[in-house]
C-alpha cells in the first residue's frame, strides 16, 4: 500500500479514502518490527498498547463498514495472550480491506452508511470523516507508544 497521502487535486471520494488508507497505514507499520512481548505491552496507565489499537481498529472498522455486533468495547483494546502480532494485522488488513469494497459500492457519499450506533444512519461522507478522526487519533498513540518501545518515529 501506498504510504503517502493522497494528491491534492484528487476527487472527494480518494481524497477521504486515501487519507483514511494513509492513516491505517500508519496505525499497521506501527505494529511491525518491534518485539510482540513489547508491542501488546500496555504503554500507559490505560492499559493501552500498539496492538490493542491494532485491534481496536480492527473491530471498529467492522462495525461501521460491515456491521458486526461489538458487545464489549473496551475489550477490543485488551490482546489475549493467544492472539498473535501478525495475526490481529493479518486481521486488520483484511477489515480494511473489505470495509474499502463496502465503500467502493457508493457512487453517492449521502447516502446512508451501512452501520450506525443508534438513530438515522449518517452519510457515508460523514462516516468517512468519522474514521478518519478516528484511525488518525489511536495513529498517534501508536506513534507515542512505538516511540516508547525503541526510539521508531515517523510513519
Amino acid at each position: 500500500m501506498d504510504a503517502r497521502p493522497p494528491r491534492t487535486d484528487a476527487d472527494e471520494r480518494t481524497t477521504l479514502v486515501g487519507f483514511l488508507d494513509y492513516l491505517r497505514e500508519a496505525v499497521a507499520r506501527k505494529s511491525e518490527g518491534a518485539p510482540d512481548g513489547r508491542i501488546r505491552a500496555a504503554g500507559v496507565a490505560s492499559g493501552t498498547s500498539v496492538l490493542g489499537l491494532v485491534k481496536h481498529l480492527t473491530a471498529v472498522e467492522r462495525f461501521y463498514f460491515l456491521g458486526e455486533d461489538v458487545g464489549d468495547w473496551a475489550a477490543t483494546m485488551r490482546v489475549a495472550p493467544e492472539e498473535t502480532a501478525a495475526d490481529l494485522l493479518a486481521d486488520y488488513r483484511d477489515a480494511v480491506r473489505r470495509a474499502n469494497e463496502v465503500i467502493a459500492g457508493y457512487s453517492d457519499l449521502t447516502l446512508p452508511a451501512p452501520r450506525t450506533r443508534r438513530g438515522a444512519a449518517p452519510s457515508m461522507r460523514w462516516l468517512l470523516v468519522h474514521m478518519i478522526e478516528e484511525t488518525g487519533r489511536h495513529a498517534g498513540h501508536a506513534d507515542i507508544l512505538r516511540e516508547q518501545i525503541d526510539g521508531a518515529t515517523g510513519r
